[in-house]
């Protein structure tokens, strides 16, 4: 697939340098990593910091989510990749108030094992205090009995959302991460595949899927999904989605969610907004109501095809946070 890059090997490092000088009111790169970014605006101290990251390619995840009122850092990988524990340990170090920083990532083995590696370098080298609250909102990756092996994906928005405006609004490092941590169990997301995306380095599709298939449950990296078929109307994926979203949530008559409809980056708005009306449409039927929704590319995967619906359940204090003002240069909330 076509590629505007100039070298394979070094994308990454040319997206950030071009971020960073898009962005320079926002955000700053660190002189000791070139894959670490923090806010560029003044944090006040006592805060808890928030340190978000994983692997590029998922843009406006997760370098879009540093700002006001969600993350303070982010620790940049190489496509589909963890970030190491360098760049990690430099963001905590720089973000650090005294009062701790807060790890928030995808449940995948690399990033795993790499932000815990950084937590005990912070602890043992730098005594900062680190928490950590993963997200593991995908509904296909494994069954309900096991879903702490669950996959992260679009979900982990709505954690950053959380998590972020719980450190605005003054809590310590252990109320920071149990608001992430309740944030990531009451939400759920199941996605669809259109079509692949192609890795810079090798410019060979990510999976193989004909022109009339669609996979439900597909990973953001191309992991396989539970079922492969023809392609159906719209309607019909955005009934599924939610069936199985509501067979693993309890969301009932009366409850309020936000709602993500969510582009893996080649899928047009438009087919996006003809998604959402039909999510709409279920919840409506249902007495469930949408407290606010959110359409668009958030959590993509390169160019590939597809979409995903992730469902949060409210309460008063997830209310709050959803509603805190947000300021990042690819999301802003007033």
């Amino acid at each position: 697939m076509k590629k505007l890059i100039n070298n394979p090997k070094n994308v990454v490092e040319e997206m950030v340098e071009g971020y960073v000088k898009a962005h320079p009111e926002y955000i700053k790169q660190l002189p000791e990593n070139d894959r670490s970014l923090v806010t560029a605006r003044e944090t006040r101290e006592g805060k808890v910091g928030i340190l978000i990251g994983g692997g590029s390619g998922h843009e406006p995840g997760f370098m879009g989510y540093v700002g006001d009122g969600m993350a303070d850092g982010v620790a940049v990988g190489n496509i589909f990749a963890s970030p190491s524990p360098d760049p990690i340990l430099e963001v905590t170090k720089a973000i650090d108030k005294g009062a701790g920083v807060v790890y928030l990532y995808g449940n995948y083995a690399g990033d795993v094992m790499n932000f815990g590696m950084a937590a005990e370098m912070a602890d043992l080298e730098e005594d900062i205090q680190v928490g950590m609250a993963l997200a593991s909102d995908d509904v296909a990756s494994a069954p309900k009995e096991e879903k702490e092996k669950r996959r992260g994906i679009a979900g982990e928005f709505f954690i950053y959302k959380a998590a972020g405006a719980a450190a605005d609004f003054g809590y310590n490092l252990d109320e920071v991460v149990r608001v992430a941590k309740k944030a990531n169990e009451n939400t759920r997301s199941m996605g669809v595949g259109l079509s692949p995306c192609s890795l810079p380095q090798t410019g060979e599709p990510s999976f193989e899927i004909g022109d009339d298939e669609m996979e439900i449950g597909l990973g953001h990296h191309g992991e396989p999904g539970i079922e492969k078929g023809t392609i159906q109307p719209a309607d019909a994926v955005a009934d599924r989605l939610v069936a199985d979203i509501l067979a693993d949530i309890e969301i009932n008559n009366g409850d309020k969610v936000a709602v993500l409809v969510n582009g893996l980056g080649s899928t047009p708005r438009m087919e996006l907004y003809i998604v959402y009306r039909r999510v709409e449409q279920i919840l409506r039927d249902k007495g469930i109501e949408i407290y606010r929704s959110y359409v668009g590319d958030y959590i993509t995967s390169l160019e590939m095809g597809g979409m995903s619906v992730t469902l949060m359940k409210l309460d008063d204090e997830l209310e709050k946070a959803i509603d805190h003002p947000v300021d990042c240069p690819m999301f802003v909330q007033k």
